[in-house]
Order: structure tokens, then sequence, then C-alpha cells
């Protein structure tokens, strides 16, 4: 399991060339104009894990097998994409289809990349393309509601539990604030997910800066980022010409010296990547033995048998137990054999909450 994101913004902020490093391949064509991109590139993206890479070194693992992230470079929304305007009505629709959004915003000046808007001002840009999604959102949910009232009538027992919540959502929208700015309990949320609302997709922001403030930002990322807490919601900066530049470089070594050089710890992408995992509530365990060693992606609060489901169903069908070692007890004792006989190795029953990158082997009999 992974997860599937959109990557979102005005024309010309960044979008297709983050596409396209993410990707490590020019998939998405680039362009100075709007609407270059004419139908959603999607790509399936290994998520960097030094976790399962020293999890592999010590068990000698011929073979490692990360998790993925699907993206969707989507086409730039303009003004009026709500009402149809440009390709507005098509790319709403292709918005719905993900989990995430990772919402790009130009946080650069450059004379030879024209904006859509005029000046840079990425706060102006937030607002634009989150006042076309609530405007989707409300006339979504006001074609929605006449028919769920008609069921609610006539005792249908959804729509009377739905209607109250369409109106919750309602009465946020027409107040200028997006759904997932409301709590909502499990039943709820499982309600709500029904409706497809694009407001209520998390969101991520990805602050595209120059090349000279990869490393710390800069004045607008800031704004960003201030709104971001604001909201709850999260904000990560690059530099998508430098990440472009990064993902044209096939040794790891060189990427290694290239990132020194530049003073950054770690590729931008894998910052995205991992705040990508946050956002959506995510962990991830792993598997190790002589093949190959697994990382698997579960929702954070999934229990043992769940995981082992992810696995295979037959796992959790006959779920006896979950060997469990931290990765910190894997890695220090040497492995699966020195961590058992240091005594750190736990026989986990099936309601055991499993913790990020746990080591686990699932005994199971059908």
């Amino acid at each position: 399991m992974g997860f599937r994101c959109g990557i979102v913004g005005l024309p010309n902020v960044g979008k297709s060339t983050l596409f396209n490093a993410l990707t490590s391949a020019v998939q998405a064509d680039t362009g100075n104009y709007p609407f270059c991109t004419v139908e959603p590139n999607v790509g399936r993206v290994p998520v960097p894990d030094r976790a399962l890479a020293a999890v592999a070194r010590v068990a000698g693992s011929k073979q490692t097998v990360p998790t993925v992230l699907d993206v969707l470079d989507i086409a730039g929304l303009v003004r009026g994409a709500s009402q149809g305007e440009g390709l507005g009505n098509k790319f709403l629709a292709q918005i719905r289809e993900v989990e995430a959004i990772l919402h790009v915003v130009r946080c650069f000046e450059d004379d030879q990349i024209s904006h859509v808007e005029g000046p840079v001002d990425p706060l102006r840009d937030i607002e634009l393309i989150e006042t076309e999604l609530m405007l989707a959102d409300l006339e979504s949910l006001e074609r929605q509601l006449d028919g769920v009232v008609k069921r609610a009538r006539g005792n249908d027992k959804e729509a009377k539990a739905m209607q109250p919540l369409i109106e919750h959502a309602l009465e946020s929208l027409r107040d200028g604030k997006p759904v997932r700015a409301l709590t909502f309990n499990s039943d709820e949320q499982s309600l709500m997910r029904m409706l497809h609302l694009l407001t209520a997709k998390p969101v991520l922001y990805v602050c595209n800066v120059d090349e000279d403030s990869a490393d710390k930002g800069n004045a607008l990322s800031e704004a960003v980022a201030k709104r971001a807490g604001e909201e709850g919601a999260e904000a990560v900066v690059i530099s998508a010409a430098i990440e472009a530049e990064i993902a044209g470089l096939s040794d790891a070594e060189e990427k290694s010296a290239f990132l020194e050089d530049l003073g950054l710890e770690t590729a931008g992408l894998e910052r995205v990547i991992h705040a990508g995992h946050d956002l959506l509530g995510l962990i991830r365990f792993l598997t190790a033995g002589p093949k190959e060693a697994r990382a698997w992606t579960i929702k954070k609060g999934d229990n043992a048998r769940d995981a082992a489901g992810g696995i295979h169903t037959d796992m959790a069908r006959g779920f006896i137990c979950a060997e469990t070692i931290s990765f910190d007890d894997f890695i220090t004792c040497d492995g699966e054999s020195g961590a058992k006989a240091a005594g750190k190795m736990r026989q986990e029953g099936a309601d055991y909450t499993m913790q990020e990158a746990d080591v686990v082997l699932f005994r199971f009999n059908v």
C-alpha cells in the first residue's frame, strides 16, 4: 500500500518540473505557457528509505523493495476553474481521485517565467486555488443536498445521518473555510468520504524557491509556512530546478556530493515524500530475509493482524503472533539472531499497535 496524491497549483509554478524530478524521467511536458499538461501524468515513485537500506544491509538481503507513492501531475488551475474556465471542470474531477493534495506554490522571482496573475504572491495564489476548490464543493454539496433531504424524509437512515453533515459543511464553505478544518468522528468521516469533497483532502504546501534559497527558504516561503501553521497544514521548501538536476544524476555518491556542495542534508523530494506520509497518517513496518527486505505502508494505529493482512489475507486469517524487533534494536544487535539472544525480540498478539519501522516476522497457520 502506498498513497495517491495530486500535484496542483497555478500554471508556471513548477508542477511538471517537480513531477519529472519525482519520477526521475521527463514524462511531463514543461513549457512557459498554461495547460502544457493536457492529460494528467501518473508516476509511481519509490519512497527513499534509509531504515530499509540499513535493515537490508544487516540482514544480508539481496534486494530491497520500498513502499511507493503514486503521483498525478494535474494541469494548472486558473481563476474561474469552478465555472469551467480553462480546463477547470476536467481537472477538478481529477483532484477528486486523489487522497492528498501537493499544492505547489511559486516562491521565486524570474523575469523569464511569466505568472498568470502578475506579480509573484504565494498567499494570493493559495487563496485563488482554495477559492476555486471551495466553490466547486459548494456547488457539489448544494446539488447533493436536495436528494439527501428527500431520502431523509423517507426515513432513509444513511440520508438522515448525512443531512446535518452536508449542512455543516455548507455553512463552513460559505464562511470561507475548507471542509478539512471541521472535526468529525470516525462514523461521520466515513460518510463524508462518500461526498468526494475537494477541500476535505489534506494539503501539503510545496514552496518552490530559487536555487540560492533551497536550504533555508526565503521570505515568500516563510509566509506560506506561517499560513500552513495557522490552518494545521504542513509546508516543505524545495527548489524544483535543483531536484531536476539531482534526478539527472545516476550515481548515488554523485548525488550526495551535489547535495553537500549546496549545503543540503537530503533532497527536497525526500522531504516531500515523508511529509506526505505524515500528512495521511501513514507509517511503515519492515520485513527482512536473505532474499529481500521490504517496506510496507499501513495507517498509524493499525494492529498486527491488520499489518499481516496487508501482506496476505491468509496471514491475517491464520494469525498466531508477530515476532517484533524495533528498528534500533535490530541494527544495534546486528540482526534477528542477535536481537533474539539479547531478549529484544517480542512476541506480540493480534491487537498489538504497530510502531514506525518495526521489523516483523508474522507467524500464522491456515
